[in-house]
């Protein structure tokens, strides 16, 4: 799922209510003696961080000022953060595998934590990318009690509000703190090449551990963050990584051998290459895109995967009128909307700052009309699947409810039991009908996603 146009989520503004509530005050107005105690021991270590730098060995200074000078950039929020980063360490070559790896790690999580940190550091002195690096330093220590949900989950005012409003405050606690972990490294392994267990074998040869997971049948999860593009279960085109939630939608599309699929929004080809696999290369599978670049990185991984059955779709929109030759001749169309990707804020903790709310509004129409341009090309008795990586009704149930309102012979092919046929156990379930994946209740990116069977 592609997230929807970056903009504003910068700093609170003065006047808001972020800025209101982080002068230490919990619920209430009340003073928190514990936060304002927290934010002013960790602004005095930010404030001290030169100090300590002055008496720091050179390798370890140079480090530090690479690191702020990094975070600066990052918080820019006018790229994505990997784009950003990865523009970093091109410019900085000196820098190996494990300097890059323990970099990205503090920074991501600066980011996961932004509002929190920038709130603790309010007292320090020097540049901000200091002082967030110093109270990420000294975060074991940082006690949260009595600061509000939304500063204690680092979530940006227009995302938190909307949360508590779908969720009860123990689920919205849950899945918040959910948010702020690291996100954990699957894989795919594909049928056309390899089983589980060979697959599995193979990366345990090259000292990979690699855990089945039950949610996913073909999903391992990885220990660790190793080098996997360098192993031959990866060359070889035995994995590709893939959230064990996202592998998911390519179930709930339950694609049979033989049948003409459509991936309308193919992006760089994750699903589009896991539906190919479910097919064990047979029939067709139509992988449109708008982006020419986005297909493109399709291509090398379409030869490694081995699929034969993958057919690269540019489209210059929905409307386009070289799907006509598609249409009422998909036995399944998935839709991988563009979405906010607030479902993906684990591994893509930049999107709560970058992106603008007020795109909300125009993003859903545009989900809409991807929706409706996607079921005229559903043959009759066929499959359509409409998913998002969004936590937002916006974009998940209202659109639901509009397709529904607009196609009323459709009816709802309920997605447990689409996932029962192939002895997936959709647990715990969240909702009778639609497949609803939440980070805390999971262990995957959070997902969207209905399925519905057209008319005969």
């Amino acid at each position: 799922m592609k997230a929807g146009k970056p903009g504003g989520g910068g700093p609170p503004k003065s006047g808001s209510r972020a800025s209101a509530t982080s002068r230490g005050r919990g619920p209430g107005g009340k003073r928190d003696s514990a936060g304002k105690r927290d934010r002013d021991s960790a602004g005095k270590r930010a404030g001290d961080s030169r100090a300590r730098g002055d008496e720091a060995r050179p390798r370890e200074r140079a480090t530090g000022s690479r690191e702020a000078a990094a975070l600066t950039a990052l918080l820019r929020f006018t790229e994505p953060a990997d784009v950003a980063l990865r523009r970093f360490f091109a410019e900085h070559p000196e820098m190996g595998r494990a300097d890059r790896g323990r970099v990205a790690e503090r920074l991501y999580d600066i980011l996961r934590h932004r509002r929190l940190y920038a709130h603790l550091a309010q007292s320090g002195q020097g540049p901000l990318a200091e002082r967030l690096l110093a109270v990420h330093d000294a975060r074991e220590r940082i006690d949260t009690d009595g600061l509000l949900p939304e500063i204690r989950l680092s979530l940006p005012d227009w995302l938190a509000s909307r949360l508590a409003a779908q969720l009860s405050p123990e689920d919205f606690e849950s899945l918040g703190r959910s948010l702020l972990e690291p996100a954990p490294l699957d894989l795919r392994v594909n049928l056309i090449r390899t089983d589980l267990a060979a697959a599995r074998q193979s990366l345990a040869g090259e000292g990979i551990a690699a855990e089945p997971l039950t949610l996913a049948q073909l999903a391992l999860r990885v220990q660790g963050k190793p080098a996997l593009e360098r192993t031959q279960a990866f060359l070889r085109g035995d994995v590709e990584v893939q959230d064990a939630g996202s592998q998911l939608l390519a179930h709930l599309a339950a694609p049979r051998r033989g049948q003409t699929v459509v991936d309308f929004c193919a992006g760089a080809g994750g699903k589009t290459l896991a539906l190919a696999a479910l097919m064990r290369g047979s029939g067709q599978v139509f992988a449109c895109d708008i982006s020419a670049a986005r297909l493109t990185r399709l291509r090398p991984r379409l030869a490694r995967s081995g699929a034969s059955n993958v057919q690269p779709f540019g489209i210059d929109n929905e409307h386009d009128l070289k799907l006509e030759r598609l249409a009422g001749r998909a036995d399944v169309v998935l839709v991988d909307s563009p979405c906010s990707g607030t479902g993906t804020l684990r591994r893509n903790p930049d999107l709560k700052w970058r992106f603008d709310p007020a795109s909300l509004a125009a993003l859903a129409a545009t989900q809409r009309s991807i929706l409706a341009a996607a079921a005229r090309l559903v043959r009759p008795g066929g499959a359509l699947v409409y998913a998002t990586c969004s936590l937002l009704d916006e974009e998940n149930d209202a659109v639901r409810r509009d397709f529904e309102r607009d196609f009323p012979d459709w009816r709802v092919d309920p997605a447990a039991a689409v996932l029962a046929r192939q002895g997936i156990d959709l647990a715990p379930l969240v909702d009778p009908e639609a497949l609803v994946l939440r980070t805390d209740l999971h262990g995957t990116d959070s997902f969207y996603a209905v399925r519905w069977l057209r008319p005969a």
